[in-house]
């Protein structure tokens, strides 16, 4: 079972920018073909590293939190650590790419 966070203007703050630990943002859209690869890699990362929070922002749904973080091509994610910016990802990638990336922080 995914343990998937879905984000929106109303719940970004509390869920990434005043989160302790490690925090995915995946910035996606139903229509991106990439995006639909990515979703099941994303669940599956969600419920084997359960010490980072893996969350989704709909583009075309909350669009403001797209152009605030200056989301230009989809998929893109982004990591947080304790509300701070660490990295992006543009594109999709591959799980086990995507893990060791995030074991690193």
């Amino acid at each position: 079972m995914s343990n998937i966070v879905k984000l929106d203007v109303n719940n970004f703050k509390k869920e990434v920018l005043e989160a302790k630990g490690l925090v995915l943002v995946d910035f996606w859209a139903d229509w991106c073909g990439p995006c639909k690869m990515l979703g099941p890699i994303l669940d599956e990362l969600s419920t084997e590293l359960e010490l980072i929070k893996i969350a989704k922002v709909n583009v075309d749904e909350s669009g403001e939190l797209a152009g605030e973080y200056g989301i230009r091509s989809i998929p893109t994610m982004i990591i947080f650590k304790d509300g701070q910016k660490v990295d992006q990802i543009v594109g999709l990638r591959q799980k086990a790419e995507l893990k060791e990336l995030l074991l690193q922080y």
